[in-house]
């Protein structure tokens, strides 16, 4: 039976779509095709007033809500079936105060947006590696990437945040004004309230010195043993995560290395002058493809953006890791060699450094003593390998589990409410205290929820 939103594309100055409309379809689908939902009606916010509007709009009308950033939630938690989806990808205005050194950003903005308006001021923000990935999601999971260990997660960054509360309530907050909400938006993801503006801090940042170090798929064992001993004690200024992949089939990668399963690292040094650290590195083992090479940061950071379009079948699980020892290896090594589909990957972020010298309980990011973010992605276009995509996925994090520490990063999930407790590790039932305060009905249940508790 249809769901009634009589009344609702009056009550928000931004455009509804309601089922059955001509661009329905094109408005409900989600980056990850795997997941495949139809809610009541999108509504597309344009400010603060539209959103307070919208949610009191759902809860007078008993409709579930969602919350949708850029869309790139890998458990399609940014819409709900037969429910009313809140999409603020119309506030995506972003300024800048160079002198300052502080970026306004729209809690609809994506991650691209960001890089391309700060460089234009010699500034960065550290974000992510996809650029079509939403800055509200990202960073309210915690948001590691390319400069992690040299400048510290997304939300080491976030300097305030404008939030619209569940009951409609607009709110300011930073470490002085609601410092609990500050607390728990800093990796505790959606639960607390719809952010339409993040306030971060800049950093001097242009040029990297980054790419990919590809080497034969049969080096696993060995680069693996070398990388997790080297990059912990090299300096913070060295960033690079290892991964499996099978090579793209287009520039600028070398015909003869096309759909080759292959392991490396990506490798990310802030500046054109190589250091010591990132010199080494690249003279480890016998590497087939050394892809680095000096270019503007938005430029290394959307550069997987044409390999992972919207619409491709998503399963991902997450894992944080401290240790990688000899048994883990074996484990990585058989299931790198088991892509499943040629777009399929892991990466082992590291989220040392500087990210690590915040204190476990500084923020809801409860896994400060990790190492490394692991994530295990099974990726295709063909909806006829979701089963081969999922199976692999499950199977290695599975397998990798008992070396890893218990919970995963928020942002690399699907649907599953049994993992969430682990997800926030040692700050849970900090978070539902919040919870309890901020969202004492649940109302914002479309998340990797925390269930409010007193």
């Amino acid at each position: 039976m249809a769901v009634s939103v009589e009344g609702l594309a009056s009550a928000v100055k931004g455009r509804v779509v309601e089922a059955g409309a001509p661009d329905y379809d094109d408005s409900r689908a989600l980056y990850n095709a795997m997941i495949d939902k139809r809610p009541a009606a999108i509504a597309y916010c344009v400010d603060e007033s539209d959103v307070a509007a919208a949610l009191r709009y759902g809860i007078e009308h008993g409709l579930t809500i969602a919350v949708r950033g850029g869309g790139h939630n890998g458990g399609g938690l940014g819409s709900v079936d037969g429910g009313l989806v809140i999409d603020l990808s119309q506030m995506k205005a972003i300024e800048v105060d160079a002198g300052a050194r502080v970026a306004r950003v729209g809690g609809g903005a994506l991650l691209k947006d960001v890089l391309e308006a700060t460089h234009q001021h010699g500034l960065t923000v550290p974000v992510g590696i996809i650029g079509t990935t939403g800055v509200g999601g990202l960073t309210l999971g915690g948001g590691m990437g390319h400069l992690t260990r040299a400048l510290g997660l997304t939300i080491d960054n976030l300097l305030a945040a404008t939030v619209v509360l569940a009951d409609g309530t607009v709110v300011q907050t930073d470490s002085e004004r609601e410092p609990e909400l500050f607390w728990a938006l800093r990796g505790g993801g959606g639960n607390f309230g719809v952010v339409t503006s993040f306030s971060f801090r800049c950093h001097p940042v242009t040029t990297v010195l980054a790419g990919p170090v590809l080497y034969d798929l049969e080096d696993t064992a060995e680069l693996l043993t070398w990388y997790r001993d080297f990059l912990p004690a090299a300096p913070d200024e060295l960033g690079g995560f290892f991964a499996f992949m099978t090579v793209p089939p287009a520039p600028p990668f070398p015909e003869e290395l096309h759909m080759r399963k292959m392991c490396g690292v990506a490798w990310t040094q802030a500046g054109e002058e190589e250091s010591d650290a990132l010199r080494e590195a690249r003279s480890f083992g016998k590497p087939v493809l050394d892809g680095i090479a000096p270019m503007p940061l938005p430029v290394w950071n959307t550069a997987f953006d044409a390999l992972y379009p919207p619409g491709d079948q998503w399963y991902w699980r997450g894992e944080f890791i401290r240790e990688i020892p000899d048994e883990a290896i074996a484990v990585h090594a058989e299931y790198g060699a088991a892509l499943p589909t040629w777009k399929s990957t892991m990466h082992l972020y590291a989220i040392d450094g500087a990210a690590s010298r915040v204190a476990n309980d500084a923020t809801a990011w409860s896994y400060r003593d990790a190492i490394w973010g692991g994530v295990f992605a099974g990726v295709d276009p063909d909806p006829a390998n979701a089963g081969a995509l999922r199976e692999w996925c499950v199977s290695y994090s599975d397998a990798i589990k008992p070396y890893a520490m218990g919970g995963g990063y928020v942002n690399f999930h699907m649907d599953e409410p049994d993992r969430v407790r682990g997800m926030y590790g040692a700050n849970y039932d900090r978070l539902a205290r919040i919870k309890a305060q901020y969202d004492p009905d649940n109302v914002l249940r479309i998340n990797q929820n925390i269930a409010p508790s007193a």
